[in-house]
């Protein structure tokens, strides 16, 4: 895979799923954007996918 096709899979992902997610928005109405932004790395199965993504696109830079 390239940079440039992991970079478009990235942003359609966060286009997707991310933009108007309600459980962020909530989260962090609740609790703040710290609790909200935790939630999206550790726990949301769309942040798993992001981690992936980013973790590909580190590998060819090495």
């Amino acid at each position: 895979m390239e940079k440039t096709n992991i970079m478009n899979d990235i942003n359609e992902v966060l286009d997707t799923y991310c933009e108007g997610c309600f459980l962020k928005t909530q989260l962090a109405r609740d609790n703040g954007k710290t609790i909200a932004h935790n939630f999206c790395i550790r726990t949301c199965t769309v942040g798993e996918q992001l981690k992936f993504l980013g973790n590909e696109m580190n590998k060819m830079t090495k």
